[in-house]
């Protein structure tokens, strides 16, 4: 009999994704690589940097840069249509400042995929990356580009936005892509349930070229919770190991302070250190 897929699946969250970094840098320091990682925005990001193997990048440069005008920034957003600066975030950082290992990614046997939102329809779209270089890299920033403060990602086709506007938790989709033995890493702490957004009038304004995608900006609290209460009920059962933040620490999406992005970094690094066990045991390594 065939072993088991196994995978993980990354939420969102803006900075406060810099737990997942903490998690996916100690799961890599061990050794451990699973067969596929599936991310929405910021958990794409971050799952870039741990199929690379290049443990650490991901938090040296958000706090290098978090108050980097260049890098996020209002005066980005007038200027160019994007709070996180697209030109800076998905060129100059990878290629320049801080070099993505391309050649690592695309040698590793993990297969990669990040979760968009369509946004004439509103529906997800999984799209998995053999590369993360040239067009390939649109695909990231279109998972990771917020309505409102992102301009919309045209690529092969599509036009796209955060990933996390149709799904925000894609286990059901990767399981039905075969990866059956799956982490999940979220980035809010237990107890969290997901609010309707109290910014809709002005998305419903911001938006109305779109109203499927504003429709799925107004239901996105309802599919969000759940999909947590799914993932939830399968980590009970034992059929998914799940890990998210022991405490609540205050860390916003667009967190400046580089000593609050090192402290939840800091924090995935400890509670993945405490299931490591676990962990090797659930994916029976």
């Amino acid at each position: 009999m065939d072993r088991e897929k196994t995978g993980i699946v990354l939420e969102g969250g803006g900075h406060r994704g810099i737990y997942s970094a903490g998690v996916l840098d100690v799961l890599r320091e061990n050794g451990i690589l699973t067969d596929g990682i599936i991310g929405v925005s910021a958990g794409a990001v971050h799952g870039a940097s741990y199929v690379s193997g290049q443990t650490g990048r991901s938090v040296r440069y958000t706090e290098k840069y978090c108050r980097d005008k260049r890098y996020m920034s209002v005066h980005s957003l007038f200027t160019t249509g994007d709070l996180f600066n697209a030109e800076f975030c998905y060129h100059e950082i990878p290629e320049k400042l801080d070099p993505y290992d391309n050649d690592a990614f695309e040698s590793s046997p993990a297969a990669f995929y990040v979760t968009c939102t369509d946004v004439l329809t509103g529906r997800p779209v999984y799209h998995r990356c053999r590369t993360l270089r040239g067009k390939e890299m649109l695909w990231m920033q279109g998972s990771a580009s917020m309505p409102l403060a992102s301009r919309v990602v045209a690529v092969d086709g599509y036009k796209l936005l955060d990933g996390g506007v149709a799904d925000s938790i894609p286990l059901k989709a990767f399981e039905n892509m075969g990866y059956i033995k799956d982490i999940v890493i979220l980035t809010q702490p237990a107890g969290y349930e997901k609010k309707k957004n109290p910014l809709l009038p002005l998305i419903r304004i911001g938006m109305k070229k779109y109203p499927a995608l504003v429709h799925a900006m107004a239901i996105r609290h309802i599919r969000y919770n759940e999909e947590l209460a799914d993932a939830e009920r399968q980590a009970a059962d034992g059929r998914i190991l799940l890990i998210r933040p022991s405490k609540h620490l205050n860390v916003s999406r667009t967190e400046k302070d580089p000593e609050k992005i090192r402290g939840l970094y800091n924090l995935g690094r400890q509670d993945a250190l405490s299931q490591l066990e676990r962990v090797k045991h659930f994916l029976s390594w």
